[in-house]
């Protein structure tokens, strides 16, 4: 907190090397007036001091600066109180003390801006992920040389080549590829790009050649909108950043009133000189300079915010970043959070004795023509099995609303859907498929009876949303890291959301709910005094995101409803993100309760060895240790290891 170092959490994002080469002036000058001083001859006092004063004008400009512009606003900061100091100890002889209290502070002040900075290289780092130049595709014909990116318009075609970055969000019309998108989403794995497919600009594209049709501006691209959040999220003010700076200024007016009543009171209650009631004021305004209590907090914000953008996870400012970490419930969607909103074949039953792989064949070779989102998962289920679809043409198609489809394939009538649409057709059934129907429904699956007018060939698909994989796991990790109760939220049936959160390990489901009705129930949840945060999709459960006090947003690499109303967003669309937010917002908590009481004891401690000849040079160097001491204390988080989560089944 020395120097010009602002105190409203955000460093600039270029290193200070300036500042680093005032503090070696100063340190240069300092020992040269510290070897000075033993020769003992007037020439030599007299250089000794004048290579202190440049050794105090290195050192000091910039505390002086801020100083003088913190006076102008009518706000005295520390920086007030270190050239106080400094100039006091200046003005009794102790020329070489005030060099020790510069060289340390800016000392100190440099090492807090290279620290800010690493945390702050992120913005630029992001910033430069963003191609400058695309090439633009016109009538089919790719421009001789790359055009500024500014230039590009929304519904432009652009060709982007093996290894170049995609310089626009859009969507893929030609060819296919991979694309690594770990810088969006901290997700290693490349993804699978084919055309329709979307693409992210700063991503990169793999080894395939496409073509791309621009979807946002620039300016409103995803890796754009995440540079602006982060910077918003750096300059944003937490409660304790907010409580700091509510009382830094009457704190250093006190400081100061202190010191000269100090000064007084020594020389009028005690024996000692005038020079001696100096010495001592001058060490207790170093003394009880409050650097490492207005610094311990933006610290370990930039740092946290910084490290859960390495995982893929996006703060959008420090309030949610220290609120999360005191969430005792969690409340998720279901469709499309817990679950991956896709519906997938979850089991096929068939009497014994049936031909499995041609039922499900002929099934899906109807289910081609039927329009309802069921039809899918079964197309989809043989494709995976590496099974044939009939060539024979499809004879007799109908569809029945809300009872099923039917067809003839090669003579052969096959229906797919509820047991009504065979009596309707009188086909029998066998008494085993409508009891393997039921069992499936109650489940939690679709039962979709197929069944064929040839003897011994029918048997039932079970339909059902698939659980994302890493779901139950990251419930046990939530349990293992303290979130008291874990809830469902979901518009499904009763039956669906029960089956799905006996799976997850949840402890309370709550089904049939509208968009307005999750609202009403994230306030019930709310009602006994627990913080309670929301995980959706960031599409049908923006209410609750909304009006939740923490909204969690699976991001799907940033759609744009997650990054517009939740406070913090899961850009890999991986729950398992959600234990590594917490653990850091616990762990950033955790870290500023630690750097403030260490700040404040070792305050009172040195206040309190200035009544026991306290010397100002170790006043400076345990005032200035303990700044960079709670800097690095909230840096750790940077580099430190994320838990390995072992919760129990």
């Amino acid at each position: 907190m020395a120097g010009d170092h602002s105190t409203d959490g955000h460093a600039g994002t270029e290193a200070p090397l300036g500042k680093a080469i005032a503090t070696g002036v100063c340190l240069v000058f300092g020992l040269a007036g510290y070897l000075l001083s033993f020769y003992g001859t007037t020439q030599a006092a007299t250089w000794s001091i004048v290579a202190c004063v440049v050794a105090y004008i290195s050192g000091g400009s910039g505390p002086a600066i801020s100083a003088i512009a913190s006076l102008k606003n009518r706000q005295p900061t520390v920086d007030l109180l270190m050239i106080l100091a400094a100039l006091g100890a200046a003005a009794i002889g102790e020329w070489l003390e005030g060099v020790v209290l510069l060289f340390l502070f800016s000392l100190s002040g440099t090492l807090e801006e290279f620290a800010m900075y690493r945390t702050t290289r992120s913005i630029e780092s992001l910033i430069q992920l963003r191609p400058r130049e695309a090439w633009l595709v016109k009538e089919g014909v790719v421009s001789e040389k790359p055009i500024p990116v500014e230039e590009l318009k929304v519904g432009d075609h652009v060709r982007v080549r093996p290894g170049e970055r995609f310089p626009v969000d859009g969507d893929v019309l030609e060819g296919e590829t991979w694309a690594d998108e770990s810088t969006l989403t901290g997700e290693s794995e490349q993804i699978r790009k084919a055309m329709g497919a979307k693409v992210f600009s700063g991503t990169i594209n793999g080894s395939g050649n496409v073509l791309v049709k621009m979807t946002k501006a620039v300016a409103d691209t995803t890796i754009a909108r995440i540079v602006h959040m982060v910077q918003e999220a750096q300059a944003q003010k937490t409660p304790t950043q907010r409580f700091v700076e509510s009382w830094q200024t009457p704190y250093v007016l006190g400081v100061i009133f202190t010191s000269v009543c100090v000064f007084f009171a020594s020389r009028l209650l005690d024996t000692s000189g005038w020079h001696d009631a100096f010495y001592h004021a001058m060490v207790l305004l170093v003394a009880a300079s409050p650097c490492a209590v207005v610094v311990g907090a933006p610290a370990v914000l930039l740092s946290a915010i910084a490290r859960a953008g390495r995982q893929g996870i996006l703060f959008k400012g420090g309030v949610h970043l220290e609120s999360l970490g005191q969430v005792s419930i969690i409340a998720f969607d279901k469709t499309g959070t817990v679950t991956l909103g896709k519906p997938a074949v979850a089991e096929v039953w068939t009497p014994e004795g049936t031909d499995q792989s041609r039922l499900l064949s002929l099934a899906a070779t109807v289910e081609q023509r039927s329009e309802h989102p069921l039809a899918i998962p079964v197309i989809m289920e043989v494709r995976s099995r590496q099974l044939k679809l009939s060539d024979a043409p499809l004879t007799d198609f109908h569809s029945h609303t809300g009872l099923g489809v039917h067809s003839r394939i090669d003579g052969v009538w096959v229906g797919v859907g509820r047991e009504t649409l065979f009596d309707s057709h009188d086909i029998k059934i066998l008494p085993e498929l409508i009891e393997q129907a039921r069992r499936m429904r109650e489940a939690g699956q679709t039962a979709l009876l197929v069944a064929t007018d040839v003897a011994g060939l029918m048997g039932v698909i079970g339909v059902a949303d698939q659980m994302r994989p890493e779901a139950p796991e990251t419930m046990r990790s939530l349990k293992q890291m303290g979130i008291r109760q874990t809830v469902i939220l979901t518009g499904d049936h009763e039956r669906v959301a029960r089956n799905i959160a006996a799976k997850l390990g949840a402890d309370d489901v709550r089904a049939g709910l509208m968009p307005d009705q999750k609202v009403v129930e994230l306030s019930r949840l709310a009602a006994g005094g627990d913080v309670v945060a929301m995980v959706g999709d960031g599409v049908n459960d923006a209410p609750a995101l909304a009006t939740a006090q923490i909204g969690i947003a699976m991001g799907g690499a940033g759609t744009d409803v997650a990054l517009e109303v939740a406070d913090v967003v899961l850009m890999s669309d991986d729950l398992r993100s959600l234990p590594v937010a917490i653990w850091i917002s616990q762990t950033a908590r955790r870290r500023v309760r630690q750097n403030m009481t260490f700040a404040f004891s070792m305050i009172a401690l040195l206040v309190l060895a200035t009544f026991f000849d306290l010397p100002l040079w170790l006043g400076v160097l345990g005032h200035e240790g303990s700044t960079v001491l709670v800097v690095l204390n909230g840096l750790r988080i940077l580099w430190e290891k994320v838990p390995t989560f072992h919760a129990g089944a």
